[in-house]
């Protein structure tokens, strides 16, 4: 896929997105429906979902996919290291990075987003697994911030169900 391409489907997909999402306050919500929007646009998409913060750790939370890690400390996997530097992680090639928790052995390469609320604090991470080898760049990471930072850290946020 071409970097034209890829920025093509990301400006197709975050304008859905915030159609659908505008005015909404529900953290699961908008997770749940970023998720399926990014999903249904980006065809190298395999895995997409976030992880909440929850009593120090990580926790799955809304996503689409196969089965995911239930459960991730920080201390573990490219998802807990995002977490834990509050950086983005752009992997490669997942089978050669030692933190690298294997919930899905089809995955390849990955990219992982810490996810920031109004206040600037950590509530969860983004990560996105791909079948292919090296499908996450600078792209990937530039759209992505800024959605996430435009429906999280910017917006009124209400982080439960009711």
């Amino acid at each position: 896929m071409t970097t034209q391409q890829k920025q093509q489907q990301y400006q197709a997909a975050t304008q859905e997105i915030n159609a659908i999402l505008a005015g909404e306050k529900n953290m699961i919500l908008k997770m749940a429906t970023i998720n399926c929007v990014l999903k249904q646009h980006l065809d190298y998409y395999y895995w997409v979902g976030f992880y909440c913060m929850n009593q120090g750790a990580l926790m799955v939370g809304p996503y689409q996919g196969t089965l995911g890690c239930l459960h991730i400390p920080l201390s573990k996997g490219v998802c807990g290291r995002a977490a834990r530097l509050q950086q983005t992680q752009i992997v490669t090639d997942v089978h050669a990075d030692p933190e690298h928790l294997a919930c899905d052995s089809l995955t390849n390469s990955e990219i992982v987003l810490p996810v920031f609320d109004p206040q600037g604090n950590l509530i969860a991470v983004f990560d996105v697994d791909s079948t292919q080898t090296g499908a996450f760049d600078t792209v990937d990471e530039e759209y992505l911030t800024k959605l996430l930072t435009a429906h999280f850290k910017e917006a009124a946020l209400q982080q439960h169900y009711l």
